[in-house]
């Protein structure tokens, strides 16, 4: 039976809550739903000005929706929306499957990726979005012959609290290329779980 481990007891990782420009909280082996930005994908000065907005509000969740909303309208270059570089991405994600972290759900978009992930004992968030950042930037800098930041430097992560949560997650996840508008079902888009598990396929 799959240890889902909702609630962050006892952090294993050196981490627990800590801050640079977004709030982060790394909770050992706790399941993580993590977004990744290409750096072009949402300028600085909207974001700015959104946060500064939403703080006075206090309201964290409209300002998680305006950054997804922007995020799905397809913001400039758009460099994850060529096969070669979606698929490299793809593959780089289920390469630490089962070696760094459990992979549950993910969904590589023209401009983001989004992936669920358990982390393996000792193993911290800031390993694995560098190994995945990291190795796919390279790559897809050397496929389309350009030099130059790749991801934006800071990762979305939002723990998850329970199992609502966890299945809400990973329907928001797979069903992200249809509210984009990119698809009409979910396992169409084949950089995703869901067209994985639609067509048999283990991971």
């Amino acid at each position: 039976m799959t240890n889902y481990n909702f609630q962050p007891k006892g952090y294993k990782s050196k981490q627990g809550w800590y801050f640079r420009n977004l709030p982060h909280f790394d909770g050992g082996e706790t399941l993580q739903f993590l977004t990744a930005r290409l750096f072009d994908s949402l300028p600085q000065k909207v974001l700015k000005k959104w946060r500064e907005k939403l703080e006075r509000d206090k309201n964290k969740i409209a300002f998680r929706k305006k950054i997804e909303q922007f995020l799905d309208s397809g913001y400039r270059e758009c460099l994850l929306g060529q096969p070669e570089i979606a698929a490299m991405v793809q593959d780089s994600l289920l390469f630490h499957n089962n070696s760094k972290y459990k992979l549950f759900a993910w969904v590589v978009m023209p401009n983001h990726i989004h992936f669920l992930v358990r982390p393996f004992e000792n193993i911290e968030l800031e390993e694995i979005t560098h190994s995945v950042k990291s190795y796919t930037a390279h790559e897809a800098n050397k496929l389309l012959e350009r030099q130059g930041s790749f991801w934006q430097e800071e990762t979305f992560d939002r723990y998850i609290r329970n199992r609502k949560h966890y299945v809400n997650v990973i329907k928001y996840i797979e069903n992200n290329p249809v509210k984009a508008g990119l698809c009409e079902k979910k396992e169409d888009w084949k950089y995703s779980s869901a067209y994985l598990k639609a067509n048999g396929i283990k991971f």
